[in-house]
């Protein structure tokens, strides 16, 4: 069994982010576990937690409950939104979290996959390259192309939040498929 962690850069539960997660969730195979790793609990990354010499700041049991869940990931999905031309402070922030401490780093050489959204035309393109850009450095393997930019991304959607057209569903389903390769390969 294949355990794969979803982080949604968006804490609105309704948000169009938590969709497109929970609509990819059926698209992995059934040896496959897949879930939704929340991150909006997660304290504000600060290196006194992870400084032995700062005996005033313990380490946030939220902090080891995640960098736990993302060492025993096989893989790691990321679907964010674009705010701001960049990636929502949440996301940066689990992101911070997952990096420390330097010699334990729970995103080393882990795969992951990428689709990033906005409401407007762009599909989150400067989120999707500000997040690339942070995991490069913990030499993730990623998911290359085609990228997922899903742009107007309120219109894919039903009004029960299920994907409504089959051409985004194979698109997607075909990008779950090449980030399912990349986690066998990296077994």
């Amino acid at each position: 069994m294949k355990k794969i962690s979803i982080l949604v850069g968006s804490l609105r539960q309704g948000s169009f982010a938590r969709k497109i997660a929970k609509n990819i969730i059926p698209m992995f195979p059934q040896n496959y576990q897949v879930s939704i790793v929340e991150i909006g609990h997660l304290p504000l990354y600060n290196f006194d937690y992870d400084d032995p010499a700062m005996t005033d700041f313990p380490l946030p049991e939220a902090y080891t409950e995640f960098r736990e869940t993302i060492k025993t990931s096989d893989g790691i999905f990321f679907v964010t939104p674009e705010n701001n031309r960049t990636i929502p402070a949440c996301l940066k922030n689990a992101v911070d979290i997952g990096s420390k401490p330097n010699n334990d780093v729970a995103w080393k050489n882990k795969p992951n996959g990428i689709i990033s959204h906005s409401v407007g035309k762009m599909g989150g393109y400067s989120s999707q390259k500000n997040l690339r850009l942070a995991l490069s450095y913990f030499d993730m393997k990623t998911v290359g192309q085609p990228e997922i930019f899903l742009g107007n991304s309120p219109t894919y959607f039903d009004e029960d939040g299920n994907l409504n057209t089959e051409k985004t569903r194979e698109f997607l389903q075909d990008y779950v498929n090449r980030f399912v390769q990349l986690v066998e390969e990296n077994a």
